[in-house]
């Protein structure tokens, strides 16, 4: 198939989604990785090195924009009695995570794959339905969840590539490193900005014809990639902890978000909804695959609604619920785990599909969970505004 049925076929996708969404009332993000599975079926859609590339950098990209909703120093002065329920949710999400793998008999990588988090598609909801509270909330603890699955699938990784051996350890060692830099990095630009407060209006001006700030803020972003492709760490980590940076170091410039989330929203990251859709094989998915992936997606959403329970009193029933279905769409997450697994023959390959099944068909799933829920609350809302007025 030539490159060029290729690129109008993703040119249609990025034209009819939008409209596709309104009038279906779908989240676009859906309606674009179901668009990607149906072309790829039709045989319009065909992964190649561009493609590849451009999905990639798009989910890179949202990783960034992630990063950007979190600024460490007001996450440093989270309240201590969210922090422990924050470390408490996570907590249970491994037990109970760990308990359903043992109570159905599955492969150990399972005990990776349950607690999954990745904050990545809650940007999307952001996007979607604005900001709300108990999204925020879920923003700040997915942060948490998300930094413990990238570190355990760095680890797990060294451990498939490496085995138990001193190139593991040594992997470990760099990754612990980079962490303690980055902490030390935070310090001192914290104490930098301090001493010299013009210097980051001086680095990213709030007006300014040549958009520096969009330069710099991309400056950083490929710095940060190839600096962790050259010592050998998760990219994904390295565009995140950028976003977090310019949140909390840039924060006086407020238009920068505005600026990065079109280009983003418009075209990198649609192109890697389209992606994950396409790398759903149509062709392959069964009754007894389908049976599976709910098993797994149940479960899975079965025990951050359990864990979740620790914020009921915080949040009510509705919002726990909200709350625990958007930390329940971990998609890269849970494909890189499956990808991994598959290639060090932990999983087989009918499990491998129903895997990258279940990320897709869970995200459908949350979205759609997320968007009624939520309409539900917005109604309950008003008519209680109504009824006051009476």
């Amino acid at each position: 198939m030539s490159a060029e049925i290729l690129i109008i076929s993703l040119s249609v996708i990025l034209l009819i989604s939008p409209f596709l969404s309104n009038v279906l009332k779908l989240p676009i993000s859906m309606v674009e990785i179901t668009l990607g599975a149906v072309f790829s079926a039709a045989g319009f859609i065909h992964h190649n090195e561009m493609f590849d590339l451009l999905a990639e950098v798009g989910f890179l990209y949202l990783m960034l924009l992630a990063g950007m909703e979190v600024n460490l120093k007001e996450l440093l002065k989270m309240e201590k009695a969210i922090f422990k329920k924050a470390l408490l949710f996570l907590v249970l999400l491994n037990i109970i995570g760990g308990a359903f793998v043992f109570i159905f008999s599955l492969s150990k990588i399972f005990l990776v794959i349950m607690p999954l988090i990745s904050i990545g598609l809650m940007i999307s909801i952001q996007h979607e339905i604005g900001k709300k509270e108990w999204l925020n909330l879920a923003i700040k603890i997915g942060v948490l969840g998300e930094l413990v699955s990238i570190l355990i699938l760095t680890i797990v990784s060294g451990y498939f590539e490496f085995g138990l051996s001193k190139k593991l350890l040594f992997n470990i060692g760099i990754l612990l490193l980079f962490l303690l830099f980055m902490v030390f990095l935070f310090f001192i630009n914290r104490s930098l900005f301090w001493w010299f407060p013009k210097l980051k209006h001086y680095l990213m001006p709030g007006v300014d014809k040549y958009h520096q700030d969009v330069r710099i803020a991309f400056s950083f972003f490929f710095i940060m990639i190839a600096m962790m492709m050259k010592i050998h760490l998760d990219v994904v980590l390295g565009a995140f902890v950028v976003g977090v940076f310019i949140a909390t170091f840039f924060e006086h410039n407020k238009d920068l978000e505005h600026k990065l989330s079109p280009f983003g929203f418009g075209f990198l990251i649609t192109i890697f909804f389209i992606h994950v859709g396409s790398s759903l094989n149509l062709k392959l998915i069964s009754f007894e695959m389908i049976k599976d992936a709910f098993m797994v997606i149940t479960v899975m959403i079965l025990i951050r609604i359990l864990a979740a329970t620790v914020f009921y009193f915080d949040l009510g029933v509705k919002k726990t619920l909200l709350f625990a279905l958007s930390l329940s769409m971990p998609l890269t997450l849970l494909i890189a785990t499956a990808t991994l697994a598959h290639q060090n023959k932990t999983i087989s390959d009918y499990w491998f599909n129903v895997l990258v099944f279940t990320a897709v068909l869970e995200v459908i799933v949350g979205m759609i969970g997320v968007k009624v829920l939520e309409r539900n609350v917005k109604c309950i809302k008003e008519e209680g505004r109504r009824l006051k007025g009476i």
